[in-house]
């Protein structure tokens, strides 16, 4: 048994995230374990990048009310206690909107090269502003 009795707060870089986003490790990958978890924390506004997942990725929505869209348009507005399960591949973002915080519990299964994630270009501000208008029309 491990018992980890804290784990240090990082700044996310901000070559993946708009606004400030602060991370916490829960998880790390252990061979022959691909688990990778970490508390997410957004800010007002704040975001991740476009990316996707080789193997998916589900986040645990644990703080505020939050936003999680796909490239095909779709957004659903993400509260506390709720699951978003995003298949393996799909290019995505999540965040927070633009008047509270989110925070959540992000978990992926890793390929044999990492945590399998793609990087892609930043959320524009007409991306995230239509996200938010599509919510509140």
């Amino acid at each position: 048994m491990e018992h980890v009795l804290s784990t240090p707060t990082a700044k996310a870089p901000t070559e993946r995230f708009t606004g400030d986003v602060y991370l916490n490790p829960i998880q790390t990958p252990t061979e022959p374990a691909r688990l990778s978890a970490a508390l997410v924390r957004f800010t007002p506004g704040a975001r991740t990048n476009w990316h996707s997942h080789a193997n998916g990725q589900t986040l645990y929505i644990t703080d505020g009310t939050g936003l999680v869209g796909t490239r095909d348009g779709s957004v659903v507005r993400v509260s506390p206690g709720e699951t978003v399960k995003c298949p393996p591949g799909e290019e995505h973002w999540h965040g927070a909107t633009d008047s509270t915080l989110m925070a959540h519990i992000a978990m992926v299964v890793g390929d044999s090269d990492g945590d399998g994630t793609t990087w892609l270009e930043p959320v524009t501000t007409d991306q995230y502003t239509h996200a938010l208008t599509k919510l509140d029309g």
